[in-house]
């Protein structure tokens, strides 16, 4: 069994799954650190190289600059992670070049790196001027050797088309993609049809909601968990409510018998079958589901699994309309379970 891979930019190849960091942040139960970063190392021994975090996650960018410090070269040039830059929503309006820097510094002291592979840039209201500004700073930094790939994450289609035409060279665009949330397969996907521009995948499998642990079950009841559960709760009534998630479970269930694998593995290898995809985040704080994970690489769907899944699909089509824009509503439920004020030190 090979970790597929694929190049996302010339010369820069990553593991078509990547390590989640969002679950190593807070607000997913207790973390025990020292054991979170001594699993790493299973990730990259088994293929997963690429690992993705943000400046907002607090803690998970010096976690993994941590285990990047006990590599030795040889591993560590092996090791990619791709980090964020979410200005916080009050700053957006006052937000200068020495500020995007001083951030993008920090990033580069807490991974113990040279340069950043991949920031992904993300601007909370389109209201607010400065958008394009600050994604032009971050080509200037790119160009100045603080970053190796330039990139974006939550915008819609327009924007992220207005970035690429004012000469932001998007490597790719982390968006949210699964069975129950499929608004990247329109405009989005268009763009990236005729640009450089690929998808890297969140919210693949909803948080674990995807998984044999919710068939049969009833919804569960408020308070949820956990951060995650919170949000993909709300992508399953968009998708068609409890009934419906349930017999998309039921369905995934016999294709991951027929196949010898997991509902979860089955979820992720349909996300990872979709044009312009370049890679799933798996969410981990450790390291135990690390075998189901890697099962998405020795089977694939065949024809008679992908007419069933498209046939249920059809009935429910999920959220609708571009990319992002429920959660940009932050007098909605989407937009009122975000965190806004996250990137200060």
């Amino acid at each position: 069994m090979t970790v597929q891979r694929f190049e996302l930019a010339p010369g820069y190849t990553i593991s078509r799954l990547i390590r989640g960091g969002w679950q190593l942040a807070g607000g997913h139960g207790e973390i025990e650190r020292d054991r979170a970063i001594a699993d790493m190392r299973a990730f990259l021994e088994a293929g997963i190289t690429t690992f993705d975090c943000a400046d907002i996650y607090t803690g998970v960018e010096e976690m993994i600059g941590a285990f990047r410090a006990t590599l030795p070269p040889s591993e560590r040039a092996r090791l990619q992670v791709h980090t964020k830059f979410v200005p916080d929503l009050s700053a957006l309006a006052t937000l200068t070049p020495p500020d995007i820097e001083r951030i993008i510094d920090r990033s580069l002291q807490r991974l113990h790196a040279e340069a950043l592979d991949l920031v992904q840039f993300h601007w909370w209201d389109y209201a607010i001027p400065g958008w394009l500004d600050a994604a032009q700073h971050l080509a200037r930094l790119k160009e100045r050797g603080k970053i190796r790939n330039l990139a974006g994450t939550n915008f819609d289609t327009p924007h992220s088309a207005a970035m690429i035409e004012a000469g932001v060279k998007l490597v790719s665009m982390q968006v949210q993609y699964s069975l129950l949330d499929r608004r990247v397969a329109g405009a989005m996907s268009d763009l990236c049809a005729r640009s450089f521009m690929r998808f890297l995948c969140y919210g693949t499998v909803a948080g674990g909601f995807l998984s044999s642990r919710w068939l049969g079950k009833d919804a569960p009841a408020e308070p949820l968990a956990n951060r995650s559960l919170v949000k993909y709760r709300l992508i399953i009534e968009e998708f068609g409510g409890w009934d419906a998630f349930q017999a998309l479970l039921r369905l995934l269930d016999g294709i991951a018998r027929k196949h010898g694998v997991s509902i979860t593995a089955v979820a992720t290898r349909w996300v990872l079958d979709q044009p312009h995809v370049a890679g799933a985040i798996v969410g981990a704080r450790y390291a135990e589901h690390l075998p189901d994970n890697l099962a998405v690489f020795r089977f694939a769907l065949d024809a008679e699994d992908r007419a069933a899944i498209a046939a249920l699909l059809a009935q429910h089509p999920g959220p609708q309309g571009d990319f992002y824009a429920l959660e940009r509503d932050r007098a909605g439920p989407h937009g009122r379970i975000m965190k806004y004020e996250l990137n200060r030190d």
